[in-house]
């Protein structure tokens, strides 16, 4: 058995296929001692059952505030935040935006999804081209959470460049360079939270302000976090759906015909998707506060774990014939929703939005082809997420 380099986890190399590594690491070192972002050690996490611990077990916790590089300290807004919470601040956080994201509640947007959907795709269809991340993933979910919030329309695609360069960040001088962008986001979002607080509106932006107010002590901190998290999070996974779910559609021609001659086939269409092409690749770190054993490594107190749940969805101990796509698959209990206390607040919207854009776009555009071979598509940069930069086709 050779010893396994790891490769630049962030890097668009890696991103374009990185389950042929985790196979690797799921027979050889299934917990797998690696350099993190920001110069951080953490052990990597890969077969299914230890992730699905890691997810839930309360002996590792989700504030690694820790050993948080001091770099990021100056950004508290990214990381107070509830993904980064533990009981009884993260019951308190989750609380305050549950009812926004009920499946009750976000049903209520299935028109507008679709009337975003079907606008997107007549402006392009005269073009008879276009690049489906830009011209459609991206506008679908980035204009529903900023309804949702009450960003202005035209301050939408402002956020997602400034938050862009913050979820690309993987190095100490990646945080460096992105100051500047931090700002200048911070700055805008303090602005709105001061213009919710003169003249409050129907949005979240201002339930969030008028919570703080009614004694849910949401500091400043925690309020331009959540804010911070309901934005990212409600687009960056959504728009990885769409485009990855998509390619991989056109990359199986049979499944893509049983997924549009099968309308019923839609909802675990989607859940295989969201297994197979996993939009986020590995969750944020849990640091260990009890000791504990993962596979046949012990794990002790203070150190960082890293769960790749990319790699859980493609364990063929869970999975049979996990690189293959089934949209029919059952049972199908993948991890790309996270699982335990922190299960995805979004989940009923980002399968809604996922499930109407993609069966629009087969629908109206049947003859949906790629623009440009497979190989020459351009995969994002990040330590986290798995997406295209690009994905150009015609029709």
């Amino acid at each position: 058995m050779s010893a396994i380099s790891p490769p630049d986890f962030s890097s668009p190399q890696f991103k374009a296929n990185p389950y042929p590594f985790y196979a690797r690491l799921r027979a050889e070192a299934p917990v797998f001692r690696t350099r993190a972002a920001f110069g951080l050690t953490a052990w990597l996490v890969t077969r299914y059952d230890d992730v699905l611990t890691v997810l839930k077990d309360d002996r590792l916790a989700n504030d690694w505030s820790p050993r948080m590089p001091i770099a990021l300290r100056y950004a508290k807004p990214l990381t107070r935040h509830m993904l980064n919470c533990d009981p009884p601040d993260h019951t308190r956080l989750r609380t305050l935006v549950h009812k926004a994201f009920t499946p009750r509640m976000v049903e209520r947007l299935r028109e507008r999804i679709h009337c975003v959907c079907d606008g997107l795709l007549n402006s392009a269809q005269s073009r008879g081209q276009m690049d489906l991340i830009q011209d459609y993933a991206l506008p679908i979910p980035l204009t529903v959470i900023g309804e949702l919030l009450g960003i202005p329309p035209a301050d939408r695609l402002r956020f997602h460049s400034w938050s862009r360069t913050s979820i690309s960040a993987s190095s100490r001088l990646d945080i460096f360079r992105a100051f500047p962008d931090l700002w200048l986001f911070f700055r805008h979002l303090r602005k709105l939270i001061a213009e919710r607080r003169t003249h409050p509106r129907d949005d979240l932006i201002t339930a969030l302000v008028q919570a703080e107010e009614a004694g849910d002590k949401l500091s400043d901190d925690e309020l331009q976090a959540m804010i911070t998290l309901l934005l990212i999070a409600g687009y960056e996974t959504t728009v990885n759906l769409i485009g990855s779910g998509t390619l991989a559609l056109l990359q199986n021609p049979a499944e893509r015909e049983r997924f549009e001659q099968n309308p019923a086939l839609a909802d675990s269409a989607i859940e295989e998707l969201l297994r197979f092409t996993s939009p986020l690749d590995i969750a944020g770190a849990r640091i260990v506060r009890e000791e504990l054993q993962l596979s046949s490594q012990k794990l002790k107190r203070g150190e960082l774990v890293l769960a790749a749940v990319g790699s859980a969805n493609h364990d063929e101990t869970q999975f049979p014939n996990p690189e293959t796509l089934d949209i029919a698959r059952e049972p199908n209990r993948h991890l790309a929703l996270g699982q335990g206390a922190h299960f995805c607040l979004g989940a009923p919207l980002a399968r809604l939005e996922g499930r109407i854009a993609i069966s629009t776009l087969l629908e109206r555009f049947p003859n949906l082809r790629l623009a440009v071979p497979s190989g020459q598509l351009r995969w994002r940069k990040s330590a986290i997420l798995r997406g295209l930069e690009a994905l150009p086709v015609a029709f």
